[in-house]
């Protein structure tokens, strides 16, 4: 592609595919085996994984955001482009649709095995949670799971900023890694709540598509209508984490 933005844009859609083919794969196999190939560890693990491997593949190109709220925050922040962050975030939703398409083809079989093919989002049978997150029963939409997304998104973006700050940054080449074990991290503490999205297109994407290919409307209003909450709260989570970091640890104004 000769176009510097259309080489971004389609690392972005290669990037976010990885990210979620991987990461929803896993969450696929842990549900549909009732737990017997696949573990809440095994999960964390993989999704930090995922975000490994997807780092590497579109780093060099887009600088891997694959994820709008990590793109905002970069503008507001780090002096990101403005034009190009609805190209990123198109490209973002692009590859996790493509990514959830490629996990339903690839299960079908088990999924049909699994609930006799009638889709649930949320019950015994319930699977519209492997590709899209939901709350805990007791979780209230807001403020708790608003605080909870904002939370674990100002942890990513706050550590992502310290990561790539060059004053201590990994060596090169190591920084995936890090952001990797960083996602791991979060799931292991912050994951029990609701998923842990932290991300919108990893959520909002892979939603749309559980609404087109069977679970219907009821994926937009399960738990009181929580589909917004892992679009909007990771958003404001990340802006606060960029700032805070800058408050607190950013480089000293030069006179």
């Amino acid at each position: 592609m000769k176009s510097r933005l259309s080489r971004e844009v389609l690392a972005e859609v290669a990037g976010t595919f990885v990210l979620i083919v991987f990461g929803v794969g896993v969450v696929a196999q842990t549900v549909l085996s009732r737990a017997s190939a696949g573990s809440p560890l095994g999960i964390n693990v993989a999704w930090g994984l995922a975000v490994t491997m997807a780092c590497y593949v579109s780093a060099g190109v887009s600088g891997a955001h694959l994820n709008p709220a990590v793109t905002l925050a970069l503008a507001v922040h780090r002096q990101f482009p403005w034009p190009k962050v609805g190209a990123y975030v198109a490209a973002q939703m692009l590859g996790a649709l493509l990514a959830s398409a490629v996990v339903y083809l690839t299960y079908h079989e088990a999924l049909a095995a699994f609930d006799g093919g009638v889709r649930h989002v949320s019950g015994a049978l319930g699977t519209a949670g492997i590709w899209a997150t939901y709350p805990q029963p007791f979780l209230s939409t807001f403020p708790g799971g608003f605080i909870d997304q904002v939370v674990g998104t100002a942890l990513l973006v706050g550590v992502i900023f310290g990561i790539s700050d060059p004053r201590h940054a990994p060596p090169a080449g190591v920084a995936p890694i890090v952001v990797g074990l960083l996602v791991v991290l979060i799931g292991a503490t912050f994951g029990y709540n609701a998923g842990y999205a932290i991300n919108p297109a990893r959520d909002f994407a892979p939603r749309v598509f559980t609404a087109m290919a069977g679970w219907g409307r009821g994926v937009f209003t399960a738990a009181d209508g929580w589909w917004w909450v892992p679009i909007v709260a990771p958003c404001l989570g990340a802006v606060l984490g960029g700032w805070l970091y800058d408050l607190c640890l950013g480089p000293a104004p030069t006179a």
